[in-house]
Order: C-alpha cells, then structure tokens, then sequence
C-alpha cells in the first residue's frame, strides 16, 4: 500500500510538473492584412512628386505578432508599410484597441518601416503636399479605414494564439551609410566611409510546438528610400519581407525600423538596388535563423510614458514674415505662413510636445521603442546602458518629426532644424531633448526591470 502510494505521488508530481511546464510557455498569435490603397492617391515622404501613385511593385501590409507570457500578459508588436502614423492616428486606433481588447498602450508598438513609396495620412507633413479638395478626402478616408484595418489585425493577431516558442539574436549588415558624413556626390571615391552607424539586425523568432517556423519579426536601421517612383512599395524593407516568406513557406515576415533617421542605402534610385538590399538583409537575418538563437523565457515586462519634450522658443511674427517671402524652398514658404497666420489669429502655440517613451522586456531581453525619426546615437547610447543585445526601435506610435542627438541638434542641417518644418513643429527642439529622452528611458528601464540585466 505505502509504496502504491509512493508510486501515485510520484505519478501526480510528473502530472503537475507536466502543467505547470506547459502552462510556462509562451503563446503566440500573427496576423496580417494588405494595406495596399484601391485607388491611385498622393504618395508619402518625397515633395518631388507631383502626381499620385501608378500602380505598385508589390503590396503593402500591416501584420501584427501577439505575444502571452506564462502569467497571462499580452504585447502586441504591429508593423506597417506606411512613412509613419501620427499622433491623432495612432492615438485613435491604441484607443480603440484598448476599449476592444483590454490592452494598454503599454502593451501595443506600433511600427512604421518608414517606406517612401506608401500613402499620404491624414494630419501628417500637411505642408509638404499640394493637394486638392478631392485628394485631402481621399486621404482622409484611407486614414480611417487604416484605423479600422489596424484595429481588426490585432483582435485576428490575438485570436489565433496559440503555444510556442519564442527565440532572439542580433545579426549584422552593412549597406547603411551615415548620410550627414559621407556625401552622396562623392561616395564613388570614398574608401572609409565616416560617422556612427549601427548594423545591427535584431530578430525575434517564434516557432510553433511542432516547430515550425510562425514568425520572423526583425529590425535595421536605416531610411527605406532607394526608390522615389510612383508605384506602391515597402522599398527595401519590403522585399526583405517577401525574400524571407519565399524561403520560409507558411511564415510570416515581420520588419520594423530602428533608429535609421540618418542612415540611408546608398547608392540608390532604381528597383534593382532596392531589390539587393532587400536580399542583403533576408540573407543577414537567414543565417541568425540556423545558428543558436537564444531561447527566451515566458516573461513580459511593460512600461510606458510620455515625456513633454521643450521646443526652442518660437520664432517671432517678424521672423516668420521674413521667411514665407525669402525662402528658397516652397515648404518652407507654407509652414512659416501657416504658423503665422495661427499666431495672428491669437492661437497659443505650445513648446512641448508628449514624446512616447516605451520598454518591453521579453524573457529578460530589452526592448525600446521611441516616437519619431529617432538618429542613430541615441541606439548606440541605449545599448551602452542595456547591453548590445537590446533592440532599439525608432518611428513608434507617434512619428512627430525627427529626433536628433545633442550634437547633431548643435550642427544643424536638415536632422537638426529643418526637418521640424517638414513636419509642422512650430519651433526646432531645445538643446536638453537627448538628455530628456535618454533619462526618461531609463526611468521606464527601471519600471520594467530591464536595468536589472546590465552587469
């Protein structure tokens, strides 16, 4: 009898080491949607472009990897072909998914490739296109119908969740170039090419409990602008995604982009170049897959916040007349006049500005999401603090203008004071943003727990 009962002990223990053993997996869930507009309409990111789009290379997509922990806490990670949502869309579709779902802004990102060859948003470098009546409403109807399609991707994401497991690695590749330090006209006769960079390529892998291959989600950082012609496409990024999914049958291709704002693919301008990086990048990511990734363990940790982040002080009604009458450069004539005519009108211009700050832990990995066209300093500095590993996303849930580094806000150029223009921004950034930003990621660090890995 005693050794019945031993035998049954011993039987119940396997039992519930076997739950409990299951119930500590991950489960996963990845969904997609073409985003691709049904219409020829204005394109996105190039002023050059005088008239819609003519067709597409490929589709574009939005696709979405919802991830559980073995205590219940969900994330969800949306990637989309798309120059970058603003603040009023981004805001809207969070809002929505947390009414429907139950999930908090700190538990979505919400990823722009950066793409120049997708669709105009609504409320996004309004001052940039010339658009009529009949083109702002096209664009306005496109913006809320991606609200609905980014909205139903993730409850289908979070539908289709089921065990697995969940694997990470930085691999590397090299066609990114510093475009503030090494000019384009002279890159031909250059041998060292000069200023910071990061190749990194994060990737997160997750597989099935038959162990087959579910999602391939990974990063670079690095401007998606090879192409400037008028037909839809995720540019580089884009044929990455479709290179990886032809080797990897049934798997869904995830890209996000990093802190690639000063970064471009150089040389570039042609449909082949586009082609081979997009090769190049399949193939870094490619060869992560087969090597020993490491296996992460069913743990999320989540923070969230948003920093008012100080512009320099406005420029003065007599600046402003100044420069919508002298500017060389049309955009420039309609920012300086819009702002002026608010400032006329009594308007009362605000100086900050609420910049989303956001940490993931996955299994003990770091990972920071930042609005905006973050540079790439600000990757280099969060990996000193949270170790290489860490993945570094820029362009996240509100892409409000560019975010430039101390010193790059010192010298200037488009990164550091034009570019506010490009986006609307009534005023440059004030010198203190990096030091914002970065103390403020580490406060979010440290509600997450992601500190703690640092040695």
């Amino acid at each position: 009898m005693k050794k019945t009962i031993q035998i049954l002990t011993s039987l119940c223990f396997i039992f519930l080491s076997t739950v409990q053993a299951q119930q500590a997996d991950w489960k996963a869930g990845v969904a997609r949607m073409v985003i691709t507009p049904k219409q020829h309409m204005a394109m996105a990111g190039f002023a050059v472009r005088t008239h819609p789009s003519e067709g597409k290379l490929h589709d574009l997509w939005a696709k979405a990897l919802a991830l559980q922990d073995a205590s219940g806490k969900k994330v969800v990670l949306v990637t989309s072909d798309l120059l970058g949502l603003p603040k009023a869309v981004s805001d809207q579709i969070r809002d929505r998914i947390q009414s429907k779902y139950g999930i908090t802004r700190d538990q979505i990102i919400l990823n722009s490739s950066h793409t120049h060859s997708g669709p105009v948003l609504q409320n996004a470098l309004s001052d940039i296109y010339l658009l009529d009546a009949a083109q702002l409403e096209q664009v306005k109807q496109y913006s809320r119908a991606l609200e609905d399609y980014i909205v139903k991707l993730v409850g289908d994401a979070l539908g289709k969740m089921e065990p697995a497991e969940v694997y990470a690695q930085n691999g590397v590749t090299r066609f990114q170039v510093n475009r503030r330090n090494n000019p384009v006209a002279t890159l031909t006769k250059v041998t060292e090419l000069q200023g910071p960079n990061d190749f990194a390529v994060p990737v997160l892998k997750v597989l099935n409990k038959k162990g087959e291959l579910k999602a391939i989600t990974f990063g670079y950082a690095c401007h998606p602008t090879v192409l400037e012609i008028y037909q839809w496409s995720g540019d580089y990024a884009g044929f990455a995604q479709l290179e990886l999914e032809k080797a990897h049958p049934g798997a869904t291709a995830m890209f996000f982009q990093g802190a690639g704002a000063d970064q471009n693919p150089l040389p570039r301008h042609t449909i082949p170049l586009a082609k081979q990086y997009g090769r190049e990048l399949a193939a870094a990511v490619d060869r992560v897959l087969e090597e020993d990734m490491r296996k992460l363990p069913a743990a999320i940790t989540t923070a969230y916040s948003e920093v008012n982040l100080p512009m320099a002080p406005l420029p003065s009604k007599e600046e402003l007349s100044k420069i919508s009458q002298t500017a060389p450069v049309a955009y420039q004539k309609r920012w300086a006049e819009r702002i002026l005519s608010k400032l006329q009108n009594g308007e009362q211009l605000s100086r900050l500005y609420p910049y989303p700050v956001q940490v993931w832990t996955l299994g003990g990995l770091p990972l920071v999401s930042l609005g905006g066209e973050l540079t790439i300093e600000y990757s280099i500095k969060i990996k000193q603090m949270l170790g290489q590993d860490a993945f570094v996303l820029g362009y996240c849930n509100d892409v409000m203008t560019y975010i430039p580094s101390c010193s790059i806000l010192q010298e200037g150029g488009y990164e550091g004071d034009a570019a506010r223009m490009v986006y609307g921004l009534p005023a440059k950034w004030d010198a203190t943003i990096e030091t914002k930003i970065l103390t403020e990621v580490i406060a979010q660090c440290e509600k997450a727990g992601a500190l703690k890995i640092v040695k």
